[in-house]
């Protein structure tokens, strides 16, 4: 990384009992049904300031198997997230999974507690092994440099618009 470059870290954020209120029934954490009932807790704003000073990227991230099951509508979600990245402008991205579940014959590769799949892509052995430790997909550029890699990469590509081909690709995109 050069020295003006800035790493740039994330903080995955659940919103349901996180970010907003749930109600409880029976020991049991429901979400918010309609727009109105979507209450942030007090301390968010502010944390979500402090981390977003310290240069985290802010995603949240929530399952919302209700969608898939029909109990609960696509466009209320959508109302929830527009007014919860109103009052929370400092939020980067919210990831949604609206699948059922496994239980309810919908598997799907996007639901928690499956990992957000994220990339590291570098040209030397240390890129290779912070993919690694971050439980990153590790896209190798190989420049031709004297020296090993420690770890296996995903992809060893030869240069930054095959690095990007082989993310889109690997995603699916």
């Amino acid at each position: 990384m050069g020295k003006h470059e800035v790493a740039r870290r994330a903080v995955f954020l659940d919103r349901d009992g996180v970010i907003n209120r749930v109600a409880v029934r029976n020991g049991t954490p429901h979400p918010p049904f309609h727009v109105e009932e979507l209450e942030l807790y007090e301390d968010v704003p502010d944390g979500c300031a402090q981390l977003k000073a310290a240069n985290f990227l802010l995603v949240v991230i929530t399952n919302q198997p209700d969608v898939g099951r029909g109990t609960q509508s696509r466009e209320a979600v959508e109302a929830m997230h527009l007014k919860m990245q109103s009052a929370l402008p400092l939020l980067d991205r919210i990831e949604i999974c609206y699948h059922a579940g496994e239980r309810y014959g919908q598997a799907c590769g996007c639901r928690k507690p499956r990992p957000k799949r994220s990339y590291v892509i570098g040209d030397r052995w240390r890129d290779v092994d912070c993919a690694r430790a971050a439980g990153c997909r590790a896209i190798f550029i190989q420049r031709g440099y004297k020296e090993n890699l420690r770890e296996a990469a995903d992809f060893t590509v030869a240069n930054f618009n095959d690095a990007v081909s082989a993310v889109l690709r690997d995603a699916g995109l």
